[in-house]
């Protein structure tokens, strides 16, 4: 990969430019995102086991960065505690960043994050990242009242506030006691799938790290937003992007389309309202599943916006990505059902982008 191989015991440094990559075909540095996927007939250790194989799979590959996300109460999604898991793939992963894609930060007191992320940054030096967004992570409403002690969904206004106490309390980390002693800091990220949230970025001078693989029809603007209104900041000096997509790279298309089926009806699913418990079946279980001809030509389309193919298909979406956004690094997403094919994924891309 261009710009982000290193050896294992190293890690990589932190640089965004604001510019489109320099030269037609290459690739920005890329990461990973883990929804630490727990497949039908697997435990949660199964689930989290996983995640720290791929983490020290990445590492090796020289991929930048590993985020763990937030989601509550989704059956195929173990990643619930981003905090906690960080923490661990930062000890048991040594050679790659890592951190929250993201904690939202609505569900949650800005010092009870500032006082954890803090600690991770003091226990891990330049390799924690504290990505922040503001959805619930859920559509339960009833979950959302009890991750927020009986309060519905927050307002943007109150996402706000919270942002402004969280970066207030990372500023001045050790004056206001979150860590006495701190001399490190982790690195703030704002995430967004909208223009709301890319403006919001720019305002406060944070990297913007955009949900391309949630809402794919809004990346551009968003991200010409953001660029737009940036002011630098003692966080960014320039505008920084990063643009998560969903990936999966197998040798041939039939693989492709075998391997992608299982989470594809767990998408369909989320479209008709029942996702929170449809199970990740195994793609001989999925392939058996029949899918509505109109719901899969929506699905197509979603889907024709990602970076699914062989090794030289998802190489030149993932240029052709990096070229339209100017992103500074990619993030990939890869819901597969093994933890072994989502490595061989990880894997053909590395060597598709050397």
């Amino acid at each position: 990969m261009e710009d982000s191989q290193y050896r294992r015991s190293e890690v990589p440094s932190e640089s965004g430019t604001g510019k489109p990559p320099s030269g037609a075909g290459l690739l920005p540095p890329l990461s990973v995102l883990e929804l630490a996927l727990t497949e039908e007939g697997t435990s949660a250790r199964d689930a989290l086991a996983a995640v720290v194989s791929t983490a020290r799979r990445a590492a090796e590959l020289g991929f930048r960065r590993v985020w763990v996300a937030e989601h509550h109460r989704y059956r195929p999604v173990g990643s619930v505690a981003p905090s906690v898991l960080a923490a661990h793939l930062a000890a048991s992963a040594p050679g790659v960043r890592v951190g929250s894609g993201g904690v939202l930060l609505t569900n949650h007191s800005p010092l009870a994050v500032a006082e954890q992320f803090t600690t991770l940054a003091a226990l891990h030096p330049g390799r924690i990242d504290l990505g922040i967004g503001r959805g619930p992570g859920t559509a339960d409403l009833d979950t959302i009242r009890l991750l927020r002690r009986g309060a519905d969904q927050a307002t943007g206004q109150e996402y706000r506030a919270d942002l402004v106490e969280l970066l207030g309390y990372l500023a001045h980390a050790d004056t206001r006691r979150v860590l006495p002693g701190a001399d490190t800091l982790p690195a703030p990220w704002l995430l967004s799938s909208g223009a709301a949230g890319a403006e919001l970025a720019a305002e406060f001078g944070l990297p913007l790290a955009f949900a391309h693989h949630i809402r794919p029809h809004n990346t551009l603007e968003a991200v010409g937003r953001y660029r737009e209104q940036f002011k630098a900041s003692r966080w960014c000096e320039q505008p920084r992007v990063l643009v998560s997509v969903e990936t999966l790279c197998a040798p041939t298309d039939a693989e492709v389309a075998r391997l992608g089926r299982p989470a594809l009806l767990v998408m369909a699913a989320l479209l008709e309202g029942r996702g929170a418990e449809t199970p990740l079946l195994s793609p001989e279980k999925a392939a058996a599943e029949p899918l509505d001809e109109a719901l899969a030509h929506q699905l197509g389309q979603i889907r024709a916006t990602q970076a699914y193919g062989t090794p030289d298909q998802v190489r030149r979406r993932l240029s052709d990505l990096a070229s339209q956004t100017g992103a500074d690094e990619l993030m990939l997403s890869t819901p597969v059902y093994a933890p072994e094919d989502r490595m061989r994924s990880l894997s053909l891309i590395a060597a598709a982008g050397s």
